[in-house]
């Protein structure tokens, strides 16, 4: 069960509202408790906290809004926590948190989303996995599959601007680039989400018959793009079908309409957040980049995957 506590102002006027006097507290404002990815990794979170009895992690919700997380910021601040762990709801917003945590003499840990060279100047520690590499091996995956045959690819990318947005096209791109029986088609903008993305492969479809390839930033995108796929009556051999996450829902797809997908750990970012903002709120030296690897997942490895879920 992921613990979520919300914090008014009223009730983080001191850090002896969090915790008793011997413990280290870790304010940890979260973008949405309604992401499902995120989900995960706030139960890593929640996982170091459990197993360290000297640290109390108190994350609130954004819901979205960056004036929300900067109020949230504001608050622990005022409170005298002992580190900030933030996964921002953009990486604009992560220059006012940093300047907010300097001034207060805060050390600051931003996880999964990778601020700007300039931004990141002023975080202690960032923790996350690179997005082109989720990009190049995503890709790499396709061009095994078509085995020299032509592709003609449709991608369907996160919010335009999003770092991972960016990067993970960046690296499909890097690695289609390569290939002269590989065309991109299409590119289209599905926002990370399901639904909008099964509407966009619709149009897409009936638009370029030609599309055999689709490939999606995220794993919920490419559900959507396998139920329109469905809908239009096409087959598991007339399109290939890749995401990015390792979901325990497009696990459960893999092998039924969706051919690959890329594991992110969540809950090893969120563990491994948690780890480096508790030893800085202790003092100890930490190393600034903190790099979680990207694995890439097809079928005959659902089980194992689904297992790390468990």
């Amino acid at each position: 069960m992921i613990k979520k506590t919300l914090l008014a102002a009223s009730v983080v006027c001191a850090a002896s509202n969090f915790a008793f006097a011997d413990t280290l507290v870790i304010g940890a404002p979260m973008p949405s408790f309604a992401d499902k990815w995120m989900s995960y990794l706030f139960e890593g979170i929640n996982d170091f906290n459990d197993k360290h009895s000297d640290v109390e992690i108190k994350m609130t919700d954004a819901n979205e809004d960056p004036s929300k997380m900067l109020n949230d910021v504001d608050n622990f601040i005022d409170a005298g926590v002992n580190a900030l762990l933030v996964v921002p709801t953009d990486i604009a917003i992560v220059k006012p948190i940093a300047k907010k945590a300097n001034r207060a003499n805060i050390p600051l840990v931003i996880v999964n989303r990778l601020p700007d060279e300039s931004a990141m100047k002023n975080v202690d520690a960032y923790v996350g996995s690179e997005s082109i590499q989720a990009g190049i091996i995503q890709a790499e995956s396709v061009v095994g599959m078509l085995d020299g045959k032509q592709g003609n690819i449709a991608i369907l990318m996160g919010v335009l601007g999003h770092e991972a947005q960016i990067k993970r096209t960046e690296g499909n791109k890097q690695v289609f680039s390569q290939y002269s029986n590989i065309k991109i088609v299409a590119e289209q903008e599905g926002r990370w989400d399901r639904a909008k993305a099964l509407q966009i492969v619709e149009d897409l479809l009936q638009a370029h018959p030609e599309i055999n390839v689709i490939v999606a930033n995220n794993d919920e995108m490419a559900i959507g793009a396998l139920l329109a796929a469905r809908k239009a009556g096409l087959t598991d051999a007339d399109l290939i079908i890749t995401g990015v996450d390792a979901t325990p829902d497009a696990l459960e797809y893999l092998g039924s309409g969706l051919d690959s997908t890329v594991f992110q750990s969540a809950k090893g970012q969120g563990y491994g957040g948690a780890e480096i903002a508790y030893k800085l709120a202790k003092g100890e030296k930490v190393q600034k980049m903190n790099w979680i690897n990207f694995e890439l997942v097809l079928e005959e490895q659902k089980v194992e995957y689904l297992y790390k879920y468990q």
